[in-house]
């Protein structure tokens, strides 16, 4: 039988691929920008008839269709690798879960720890002359997801972009049980805000400790993308990137010539990436592009593949800081933000590169106008979760500032922390520090 005839023979419609779904299963959605779309409004269509239908997905660009029904709590829920905007609503509601994770860790999750999945189905490329489809920008964990899935349902969407590089980011049409052509929607959006002074005050401090021929990761969020953006202006050169989310600030760097890879130790030459969300500019870069790699999140974020990379600059974004130096990056108390994702994978890997950094910067204050509040405090609150313990935090960067935590006491930290803090805070953390034994009358203020 020839690809193109098993691919007919596997060809039904999105309505006839949820009637496949059975209460109580577990259905994968899939990542990011690859999340179904066709199959979730046949599947919402579908709601009365269905109790106990738990959801996976991770990093929602979208609210789902199945949870824009009447009542959604009474047929379906919601459980994330990472929440986005439309996780937290769900939450919110009582309908929506976070599961920690560390993202380097999430294909064994699905192949040893995840209750069985009934149904998997996610957005792909369509399928090539060799009988593959390609997960587009999201390989991540796509492959485990479905060797460990009863049913396996591939959503064609001619607007994905195709993706080249590692291994297993295609799957075969003998692989699948069911494929079904979608709506060809346009790639979901992810723009970023433009920076502000503290963003650009944050990013020049950490560009200054940027070498030529560094490796580059970059989180999510607006000081992550200043930095991207004052590395674009910068006479920086010879660059490399190995990161699990590619965004368009890596374009915008490539487009100025900055980035070729020619120092990584691995995969040299390419940009290595475990999933993109972006504007039309990232996925139109990615599409058929030899010179980026779409992989795994098991080796883009394992710290022992990170370690191998010299120069390593890991960038992310923190909520706050306490004076022992534990971060929170994803959680207002106990009320959930985001999520771990690969911020501790990155952070544990840039300090086992020869010459490595990670850097967590965060505005010193949050809050409104003429009522500020710092994100530098004495100890986290009850509820709050710790994403980068102690043990593991190097940069903490401030626009008052940066400090290097490694091998600090605990009134070393005090004092590094505080002098990062905002001036207007420092001496009531002074005074939190002193109660909790954690600074001596030597310390500078």
């Amino acid at each position: 039988m020839s690809y193109l005839e098993d691919y007919k023979g596997k060809l039904i419609s999105a309505a006839e691929a949820a009637k496949k779904v059975n209460s109580g299963d577990w259905v994968d959605y899939g990542w990011c920008a690859a999340h179904t779309v066709a199959f979730d409004k046949a599947l919402a269509a579908r709601a009365s008839e269905l109790t106990d239908v738990k959801i996976r997905g991770g990093v929602a660009l979208w609210m789902p269709a199945v949870f824009q029904v009447e009542n959604p709590g009474d047929h379906f829920s919601w459980h994330s690798w990472h929440m986005t905007g439309a996780g937290r609503k769900l939450a919110e509601a009582g309908i929506g879960y976070y599961a920690s994770i560390r993202y380097s860790e999430v294909p064994r999750y699905y192949r040893e720890n995840v209750d069985p999945i009934g149904v998997a189905v996610c957005q792909v490329t369509p399928m090539d002359k060799h009988g593959y489809f390609n997960f587009g920008p999201s390989p991540s964990h796509a492959r485990a997801t479905f060797e460990v899935s009863k049913i396996k349902i591939v959503e064609v969407n001619q607007n994905q972009p195709v993706c080249l590089g590692g291994t297993e980011n295609t799957i075969h049409i003998s692989e699948v049980d069911f494929v079904i052509e979608g709506e060809n929607p346009p790639m979901a959006q992810l723009g970023a805000a433009a920076p502000n002074d503290v963003d650009a005050a944050v990013a020049k401090l950490i560009v200054d400790e940027i070498p030529n021929g560094a490796c580059l990761q970059l989180g999510i969020g607006g000081m992550p993308n200043a930095v991207g953006m004052m590395i674009a202006q910068s006479d920086l050169k010879d660059l490399g990137v190995h990161t699990e989310m590619y965004v368009d600030a890596f374009v915008d760097i490539s487009n100025q010539g900055k980035i070729n890879g020619s120092k990584k130790n691995i995969d040299k030459g390419r940009q290595s990436f475990a999933f993109a969300a972006g504007t039309n500019k990232t996925y139109e870069f990615l599409d058929n592009n030899p010179g980026c790699m779409a992989c795994t999140v098991d080796y883009t974020n394992d710290p022992c593949v990170v370690g191998q990379i010299d120069n390593f600059m890991s960038i992310n974004n923190g909520v706050e800081i306490d004076l022992f130096g534990q971060i929170n990056s994803e959680s207002a108390g106990y009320r959930h933000i985001s999520g771990t994702g690969g911020q501790l994978d990155f952070v544990m890997g840039a300090y086992r590169s020869k010459g490595g950094k990670s850097f967590m910067c965060m505005s010193s204050t949050y809050g409104k106008a003429g009522a500020p509040k710092s994100r530098i405090i004495p100890t986290l609150e009850p509820g709050t979760i710790v994403t980068d313990s102690r043990s593991v935090v190097q940069w903490v960067v401030t626009e008052y500032g940066k400090v290097n935590l490694k091998g600090m006491t605990s009134w070393e930290r005090a004092e590094k922390l505080i002098s990062i803090a905002n001036p207007i805070f420092q001496d009531e953390l002074i005074k939190a520090a002193d109660s909790m034994r954690i600074w001596r009358k030597s310390n500078k203020k």
